[in-house]
This record gives structure tokens, sequence and C-alpha cells, in this order.
């Protein structure tokens, strides 16, 4: 997520009363998780386990609760909860903006675009030119579709991101201020849910087709020209490349990338990164034929038994 304008390293530390390391002056563009970060933005980090990964990032600003060697060309926030000053940030530069209309008069509608009644348009949504959206989609603030998309009944564009914090009082939710942003000739199925990013944006591109009833996540990126079937579950976080076929019920754990041209079968656990043009099916998922062996090789094992026996 980037600023509406540039801000000085000691104007983001009033923000959050949090003391700095760095000059005054140091420009500060924006703010980030870890996976997307560019040089100008804030990344928070609160455990030493990963105090190495952010400070070495593209971050040049780190939000830390411990004071540490600041790298050259960085900056540094000294926060006792980075989580929680990080959450301060977003409702700053992205408040929650009630509306009070089914469609945002600050909404950007192309022309041949037809909206059916009951669906609602948030805030400075845009929709491109010759565009479906059927009865009761809802499409929260900032959202960017293109053009020749079709969204059915039901379908949620921008909800919060799944993302919390375990507190000793309970869980402590994370404020999300990306976007969804849906690319040219996708087509999203009744009663789909694909969550905003939470500084970033969660991306279908495009001529990408979802069946009904499919959970994307937070910050999520999926390629051109995918299927994805109905019931299938994405977390936050996955890179789907180009030309991936997805099948029903397939669950995808976060962070992980599938690779071009996968194709992922029925009810496969994708719980780690697949390879280019490969088959994967089962949980957890392994390529196709290496499961087809291991398959057949138990299915031997009553008659090796018998033989032992």
């Amino acid at each position: 997520m980037k600023f509406p304008q540039e801000h000085t390293l000691q104007q983001i530390a009033t923000i959050i009363d949090a003391q700095y390391i760095g000059d005054a002056n140091f420009p500060v563009k924006g703010m980030n998780e870890i996976h997307v970060v560019t040089p100008g933005d804030i990344v928070f980090v609160d455990h030493p386990k990963y105090y190495d990964k952010a400070l070495n990032s593209a971050a040049t600003v780190i939000l830390i609760n411990k004071k540490v060697d600041c790298p050259e060309g960085k900056a540094l926030l000294i926060s006792e909860d980075p989580f929680s000053d990080f959450n301060k940030l977003t409702q700053y530069f992205k408040p929650f903006q009630k509306s009070d209309k089914s469609i945002s008069d600050s909404a950007q509608i192309g022309e041949g675009t037809h909206i059916q009644p009951n669906t609602f348009i948030g805030n400075n949504v845009k929709i491109g030119s010759n565009c479906l959206i059927h009865s009761n989609v809802s499409i929260y603030d900032n959202a960017v579709i293109g053009n020749n998309v079709i969204i059915h009944s039901g379908s949620v564009l921008g909800g919060d991101a799944f993302y919390y914090k375990t507190r000793p009082e309970g869980f402590d939710k994370l404020r999300s201020g990306g976007r969804v942003v849906i690319e040219d000739n996708v087509e999203i199925g009744a009663n789909c849910t694909i969550d905003k990013g939470v500084t970033g944006d969660t991306t279908i591109k495009e001529g990408t087709k979802l069946d009904n009833l499919i959970q994307v996540g937070h910050d999520t990126v999926i390629g051109r020209r995918c299927l994805i079937a109905s019931q299938v579950g994405i977390a936050g976080a996955v890179t789907i490349e180009d030309e991936v076929t997805v099948w029903g019920q397939v669950g995808m754990r976060s962070g992980i990338t599938v690779e071009k041209g996968g194709i992922l079968m029925g009810q496969a656990g994708i719980t780690k990164s697949t390879k280019a043009n490969k088959i994967y099916t089962g949980n957890p998922a392994m390529e196709s034929r290496a499961k087809l062996k291991e398959l057949a090789l138990l299915r031997q094992l009553p008659k090796l038994l018998e033989k032992l026996k």
C-alpha cells in the first residue's frame, strides 16, 4: 500500500508514538507485508526468528520491537507492539468509509456494464466496460474490475484478510488496507469469496475462470487463463501461475507457488510448491505418477502379508 504522498520517518513515528533510528527526514512511501515490500515501504517484525529476514528485505523502514543495528540505507521504528502499530498505520491511511448507497457515488462504471438489482458497489470501486454483475454481489471499497468480467450472484470481493495474532485475551485482528484486482475477461461463479490484500492486492489475471463456492485468500495472485473448479480453498499469499487447472475441493496452504501449467486433481492437499506442467494428487499431494505407484504397491500388501504367514 503506497501512501497518498511521501512522509518522513519523523511524521510516521509521531502517528504511532514510536522511537525512530535514522534521519528524521528519511522518506517513507508506503507499508507492506514482507513478501511484497519495495524500497520506501515499512515492514513490521515482532519475533527474533524473523528479524534478519525483515532487516535484509527490500523494505527501507523496519517497525521492530527491539533496538538492533540499523542496516545502511535504512531506518528503524522502535515499538513495544509492532503488530498494533502496523494496524494504527493502516487505520490512519485507509480508514473504513461507510456507504449509504447501493452504488457509491465515487464508483466508476464503464460503458456497457450491467449491474443487476441488490448489488453493492463500494467507495472508489472501478469497473470496466461490458461487464455483467449479477444480483446480490458485494464489491468492497477500492476494488478494480477490468473489462468483460462476469460475476455471478452471491459473490463477495474485498472481504478482510483472515489474519490474527494470538493474545492471552484472545485473537487480535490484522487490519486489511489492500485491494482486490480482477483483470479482463475473468468469470467468477456464484458464492465465491475473494479477500483483499492486507496491504497489497489480491489479483486474478486475464482470462481466468472460477466456478462456484471458491475461497481466495488475501494477497493471493492467480495467473492468466486458469480454470478453478468448485469448492477450492486457497489460503493467503499463494501464487498460482498461468494456465493452471485446479479441480474440485483442492486445498492450498499459504505462501506456496503452483507453477505454470500444473494440474491439481480433485481433493488434493497442496502443502508445498509444485513444479511446472506436472499433475498432482492426494493429501498431502505428490506427483500423480508417484502417487499411483504408491497406491499400486499398497494394494499388494495383503498378498505379501499372506505369503509371510
